[in-house]
């Protein structure tokens, strides 16, 4: 019998894990992950990105967890040796109309407590020498990371502790037997008293196994990326991002050097086909009939129809994404850019067409669930965590420790 199972080995599993470790020395946990190595999908194909929390609606979980997670990621990083840099950021506006966005949005970064600083172009061409811009925001605390090896450290951590940790084990049913649960999986069946979902991209469907609603469905959406070749790498310093439309649920395509120092331009956003569909070819029957059926998409897409449109063209067309590039470095051209890695992001949408703007974490019995989780769910990681392990029920037969 174990006292705490987590379904799902990405950085939010494995984040949760460790702080359970730590919260109780003495719990018996068992980390399930259905690929073959951890962080496969979301983590590890995210952008490195350690974000500072200045998108977020103050007073939010994403605002807090991730202005918190921001320093205690660098922390961790520090304190295991992980490969990561607080290289800092500018934000830019790169004609007129952006300003009153860009003002909105540097207000907003004071309101989350964060360190942010009003630049003018000459002031960014300091820092970015091949922007073009109108005016710009510099954020001072986002940083790069490599999230593989901090989720490594984290399910060594767990294994230090005494977890038990399971890589090739898919959860197939969840049935409640008394006052515990049975998980049966593709490797075995493990009662437990406590369940924690963090299955990402499937952590709607999980929830239903375990007979909870989540209150929204996952949506899949595939983020494109290139790659600057490495004799244009010298175009970006840094990290360098537009002036994100607040009613838009993306950032925009953007620069990131990456902690190896390549480059990396993107990432668009289109529908997946597939929810782990990282090819444009890739498909599934039920992820898209689910997907297609759902009234909560139509009304998404209706509401974003020209902006869906534009991630759509610059899907297909290189001189598209090329263009938009083009807007924060005119040097930018499509030969500089190679083709790299996708990432799928599992974005909770409700039926009435509204995205879940924050974490959402849903409570069942005997169990937690975290159905929504996109960025900056890596920066946020030991936050969220925390904040798991501190809304789970008082384990009567466990001696709690102080987490740090």
């Amino acid at each position: 019998m174990y006292d705490f199972a987590i379904i799902g080995g990405g950085i939010v599993g494995l984040s949760t894990g460790m702080s359970i470790s730590q919260r109780y020395p003495d719990a018996r946990i068992l980390v399930l992950e259905k690929e073959s190595r951890w962080a496969f999908h979301q983590t590890g194909n995210n952008s490195g990105v350690i974000h500072s929390g200045i998108y977020y609606k103050p007073g939010s979980f994403k605002a807090k967890f991730c202005r918190d997670g921001c320093r205690s990621m660098v922390e961790f990083c520090q304190e295991h040796g992980i490969d990561y840099e607080v290289c800092g950021k500018v934000i830019v506006a790169t004609t007129e109309q952006e300003l009153p966005r860009l003002e909105n949005l540097f207000k907003r970064g004071l309101e989350n407590g964060i360190e942010v600083k009003r630049i003018s172009p000459e002031e960014v061409k300091e820092i970015e020498p091949h922007v073009r811009c109108v005016g710009g925001i510099q954020v001072f605390s986002t940083g790069i990371a490599d999230y593989k090896q901090v989720c490594l450290k984290y399910a060594q951590l767990i294994e230090q502790q005494g977890g038990e940790l399971r890589l090739n084990t898919k959860v197939e049913k969840i049935i409640k037997d008394g006052n515990h649960q049975v998980l049966e999986t593709n490797n075995g069946t493990f009662a437990t008293r406590f369940v924690i979902n963090c299955a990402g991209l499937y952590s709607d469907r999980m929830a239903k196994l375990g007979k909870v609603d989540p209150q929204a469905k996952i949506v899949p959406f595939r983020g494109e990326y290139y790659e600057l070749t490495p004799e244009k790498r010298y175009l970006v310093k840094g990290l360098i991002y537009p002036v994100p439309n607040p009613e838009f649920p993306f950032l925009g395509v953007h620069f990131t050097r990456m902690i190896d120092g390549s480059v990396h331009a993107g990432p668009n956003a289109v529908l997946s086909l597939k929810r782990e569909g990282y090819k444009k070819t890739d498909f599934d029957l039920r992820d898209f009939a689910e997907v297609m059926t759902y009234p909560g998409f139509w009304k998404l897409a209706a509401k974003h129809a020209d902006e869906g449109i534009q991630e759509i063209i610059r899907s297909f067309s290189k001189a598209a994404f090329t263009r938009s590039l083009q807007q924060l470095i005119p040097e930018v051209q499509a030969e500089d850019l190679v083709p790299t890695h996708a990432g799928v992001r599992a974005q909770a949408l409700m039926g009435d067409g509204k995205l879940v703007d924050d974490f959402l974490i849903i409570h069942g019995d005997n169990s937690v669930h975290v159905c929504n989780a996109p960025s900056p769910a890596a920066t946020s990681s030991i936050e969220i965590g925390k904040s798991i392990v501190a809304q789970i029920p008082h384990q009567q037969h466990l001696s709690p420790t102080t987490i740090p």
